[in-house]
């Protein structure tokens, strides 16, 4: 400031010189703000980020795959050149879980492999079929490239210290005769491909088989980390979170998903400073979505707007609109 002070003191300099010294000094200062500006680092992605709430949904992927979402805490990250989640655009979000409890039964995990990870053409595993039993997995199939050969393996779940799901193969085999390990079942070519992490969201660890829910599920694809796994009947519930989390208050009854901050888009509307809440019309069941339809749930409930702009749909369950299409857990691969 005291060299600011010298530099414009007019007691000795002219008046046309001090009003050019001045200027120059709020043109360095100028110049001084935009360079900071465009020195802090762009948390555009960040910023775009929507909150999210969901309490007792069944949530669809697929035709064929569904999720039972007990309670989840999270966010929808925009993707690529989005500035939003875009619900129109389910590969413009990802949905990042900070704390959850997530099931999926043994039939629709068995689609998500047949129908998404090993659905190529001349996949080298076809026909798979998981059930639970006791605690443990059994998962059979046939190994297409050696002419259809029928396998089996038995197993546990565990998480993995980065939060996947590693399941730890205690019995494997080929046309109903033990073999030493996955590699010796599977062979060189898949085993290698396993090994490398080339198969989508499955990688092998000797016997044991490493899954990346992130990967074999459909998009919207999700993130975050599974801390806990635990089988209820023919379920699989996957706990997500981390020791740094802190629990959250639900923000109402019943069964929703509530959307918050940040601008969020469904159809032709951009909810700027989002506050959507979708609310099932029929709480007594979970609220079943499926949000390649939403449109068709949306149109066939009511919307209320309340008195601070926010909006809450209730929307019509997917399973009522559509019966015979809603139930991708009945389609079980024998």
């Amino acid at each position: 400031m005291q060299f600011v002070r010298n530099l414009v003191s007019p007691s000795h300099i002219s008046t046309p010189l001090l009003i050019s010294r001045v200027l120059f000094v709020l043109l360095c200062a100028a110049a001084t703000e935009i360079v900071a500006s465009q020195n802090t680092p762009n948390n555009d992605k960040q910023e775009g980020t929507v909150q999210t709430e969901m309490r007792n949904v069944t949530y669809h992927f697929s035709d064929t795959v569904a999720v039972e979402i007990k309670s989840l805490n999270g966010e929808l990250v925009p993707l690529g050149k989005n500035e939003f989640p875009i619900f129109d655009d389910k590969g413009s979000f990802n949905l990042r879980i900070s704390t959850g409890e997530i099931a999926i039964d043994s039939s629709n995990l068995a689609n998500v492999l047949n129908s998404y990870v090993f659905a190529r053409p001349h996949s080298p595993l076809t026909e798979l079929s998981i059930i639970v039993e006791k605690g443990h997995l059994k998962v059979k199939g046939k190994l297409h490239d050696k002419g259809d050969i029928p396998f089996e393996t038995e197993g546990i779940l565990i998480p993995t210290a980065d939060g996947k799901l590693r399941l730890h193969n205690e019995k494997i085999k080929a046309m109903h005769v033990q073999v030493k390990g996955l590699m010796d079942l599977f062979g060189v070519d898949l085993g290698e491909l396993m090994k490398e992490g080339k198969v989508p969201g499955v990688r092998a660890e000797e016997d044991d088989l490493i899954i990346d829910l992130e990967q074999i599920l459909p998009p919207p694809h999700i993130e975050g980390k599974v801390v806990s796994v635990r089988i209820e009947g023919d379920k699989i519930i996957q706990v997500f979170g981390g020791s740094d989390v802190k629990p959250v208050k639900n923000i109402r009854a019943g069964n929703y998903m509530a959307y918050k901050n940040n601008r969020l888009r469904f159809g032709k509307l951009v909810m700027n400073d989002a506050d959507l809440i979708l609310i099932d019309m029929d709480p007594k069941d979970p609220l079943d979505f499926y949000l390649e339809h939403y449109k068709e749930q949306l149109s066939a409930g009511y919307a209320k707007i309340t008195p601070d702009s926010g909006l809450r749909m209730f929307i019509k369950d997917y399973n009522k609109l559509h019966p015979a299409k809603a139930s991708p857990g009945n389609d079980k691969t024998k």
